[in-house]
């Protein structure tokens, strides 16, 4: 989805804060009273980070909803980073606020088991999980054609040998944000 799309929609995009520099970067030299508030922060939707420099009343906290509108009086600069430029408070959080989304947008991630499709003639979406191989795979299309999956539940209990099918996600979207040479990327989006 762009992000004119999304704008039509609902509004910017929206971004959980995974840490927040009250007195910027600890490399940054300058003195402490010229230096602004800073906050790394993930994007629900495409799992992007970003560094946000924020005004000095900006008031957020790790794990606060920042809209991503450049309009947003908190936010004075924002731009994409890699996961190697988080702080190691943003990196430390990072896997729970992917789990945290996962699971409270367990619908769209369950819509991705049933809606996956081949990539090549010999590659499935389905085979970029963890774990997941031709049988497991197989599994799981023969048991969505009989009728969709309805939550995680619903897919660990009648697929056997996915013992976990939330994990499994997250560690794909995990492996996509801290990877810079994946040939395919299904959740988290790059700027290339």
């Amino acid at each position: 989805m762009s992000d004119t799309e999304r704008d039509d929609e609902s509004g910017p995009p929206v971004a959980v804060v995974l840490d927040f520099l009250a007195h910027g970067r600890t490399e940054d030299d300058r003195p402490q009273y010229q230096k602004q508030p800073l906050a790394y922060a993930l994007d629900r939707a495409d799992f992007c980070l970003y560094e946000a420099v924020l005004a000095a009343d900006a008031g957020v906290s790790i794990g606060d909803d920042l809209p991503l509108d450049r309009d947003d009086d908190r936010i004075e600069h924002l731009g994409e980073v890699e996961y190697e430029d988080l702080s190691g408070g943003a990196q430390s959080e990072l896997e729970y606020v992917v789990e945290d989304v996962v699971t409270e947008e367990e619908g769209r991630f369950v819509d991705f088991y049933n809606d996956a499709q081949p990539i090549t003639l010999r590659l499935h979406q389905l085979n970029l999980l963890p774990g997941i191989g031709k049988k497991l795979r197989n599994a799981i299309l023969d048991q969505r054609k009989r009728r969709p999956f309805e939550s995680f539940d619903d897919l660990a209990e009648r697929v056997d040998g996915l013992h976990n099918p939330r994990e499994v996600i997250v560690e794909r979207i995990l492996e996509e944000i801290r990877e810079d040479d994946l040939k395919y990327r299904t959740f988290a989006r790059r700027e290339e």
